[in-house]
């Protein structure tokens, strides 16, 4: 079976995860331990005690799920004789992709999403973002109710184009909190806010990204990856250095085009696409896109064993 992988952003997280594959799997201990090495602190306790105060902490989230994501990406190739044809990643994921795919060292990795974190947190002050997903409407509709919400002191845009039927809008909390209630006149079924405070994806992140662009240049390095990975700002694969560093400062700012990412995943003859990582949340999402081809998760070791099982 052709197959990709791809692998969950932020939201996924929860206190526990990874502790049955650690108790299984050397790896994952090895994994968390370099990372910790990194940063500074004792990542590997967090996850698994928490708080969950601590755990969702941005800075703290973006290296605990990558590092989940590559331990699970490691232990899947231990047990198999194929590779994956292509990579991709959901917001953060984008990230997890590019070390599995040889683009990015894993410590350099830890050291830049935690970054990300730091920026993204520190571009919107508490209080003053938000991010809501509106089920049930279609694209364009959102967006134009996006543009009718915003105005010159609070915008709000439509980020996450997760499935059909199901898109992400983030912005200043005002206009975030406008746009959700044009959502239910126009008949949503649902418009949720999320318990985030960073409004991810935005035009409010630009800043954020500024500065990680100057980071990546002075602390990263980053190369042509083994295999192509489809990123999440036009949903194409990109092997120039250069290209996927600007295309991630992009992400910070930009939507992140799921849709189209599973579609071109399929357009280049995938039969099979194994979300890796924390959390079942892709594989719904990939599931709404497109039901005809073979998803899976492995982010425990039953679903471990599902998927090995499916790809002999």
């Amino acid at each position: 079976m052709k197959f990709a992988c791809v692998f969950p952003g932020q939201g996924s997280q929860s206190i526990g995860m990874m502790a049955e594959l650690a108790e299984a799997y050397p790896v994952v201990n090895e994994l968390f331990d370099k990372a910790s090495e990194v940063l500074g602190y004792d990542l590997w306790k967090i996850v698994q005690e928490g708080p969950a105060e601590e755990l969702n902490k941005t800075e703290v989230t973006q290296p605990a799920m990558l590092t989940s994501g590559v331990a699970v990406y490691e232990i899947l190739k231990s047990k198999i004789d194929v590779e994956p044809e292509l990579f991709a990643g959901h917001s953060l994921g984008e990230y997890t992709a590019l070390v599995c795919a040889g683009a990015i060292d894993f410590a350099d990795a830890v050291k830049l999403v935690s970054q990300r974190g730091k920026l993204m947190q520190e571009a919107v002050p508490p209080g003053i973002g938000a991010m809501a997903a509106i089920l049930g409407l279609e694209d364009a509709v959102i967006k134009d109710i996006c543009k009718t919400a915003s105005d010159d002191n609070f915008s709000v845009q439509a980020v996450n184009f997760n499935s059909p039927g199901q898109v992400v809008i983030a912005g200043n909390k005002q206009a975030v909190e406008m746009a959700m209630a044009l959502a239910k006149e126009a008949g949503a079924k649902r418009a949720l806010k999320l318990p985030v405070s960073v409004p991810s994806h935005s035009s409010l992140m630009e800043g954020a990204a500024q500065q990680l662009a100057e980071f990546i240049k002075a602390e990263i390095k980053i190369s042509k990856p083994a295999k192509p990975v489809l990123q999440n700002v036009s949903a194409k694969a990109y092997t120039r250095p250069s290209d996927i560093s600007k295309n991630l400062v992009k992400q910070l700012h930009n939507p992140v085009l799921w849709v189209d990412t599973v579609n071109n995943l399929l357009a280049e003859g995938i039969e099979g696409i194994i979300e890796c990582g924390p959390g079942k949340v892709l594989v719904g999402l990939n599931k709404r896109i497109n039901k005809d081809v073979a998803h899976h998760t492995v982010c425990d070791l039953a679903s471990l064993d599902e998927t090995v099982q499916a790809l002999a």
